[in-house]
């Protein structure tokens, strides 16, 4: 009884502010920048986007059933397609960004952690790398 005592109120508030649900294969409920946010490197990207899933030290998480892979240590960030890809197209659970960052974010985010968080991969991406993974999106699917 008090599981529904608490959930009914919850859900009633959500009903009347007009909350909606973020999608499991969009962004969330925003596009750009969160307002006011400065998203002009890559350390403020994984700052704002990445770290509440990956965790500040990219060491990823797990529990609440689901588990959040580490950036840390990681060998598939060899190549610099594969998290460029992820962030664009999404993967599992991981929604897709390609609403929220642009070309340029999401190599700035890529170069970030693929040189941080004990990984040493030096190549850089480039926005003009990223644009031809990036997804079309048609007007059904927005």
């Amino acid at each position: 009884m008090m599981r529904k005592t608490v959930i009914l109120p919850v859900l009633g508030c959500l009903f009347l502010f007009g909350a909606t649900p973020a999608m499991a294969d969009s962004a969330g409920v925003f596009e750009g920048a969160p307002k006011g946010e400065d998203l002009s490197n890559g350390q403020a990207i994984y700052r704002h986007v990445c770290q509440s899933c990956h965790m500040a030290d990219g060491r990823g998480a797990q529990g609440a059933g689901a588990k959040i892979p580490a950036l840390a240590d990681n060998s598939h960030l060899q190549s610099p397609y594969y998290p460029a890809s992820i962030i664009l197209h999404g993967y599992g659970a991981m929604q897709w960004f390609t609403d929220m960052l642009d070309d340029q974010q999401v190599a700035d985010v890529v170069n970030y952690i693929r040189t941080h968080f004990g990984n040493h991969y030096t190549d850089l991406l480039k926005p003009q790398d990223v644009a031809p993974i990036r997804p079309v999106i048609t007007q059904e699917e927005e």
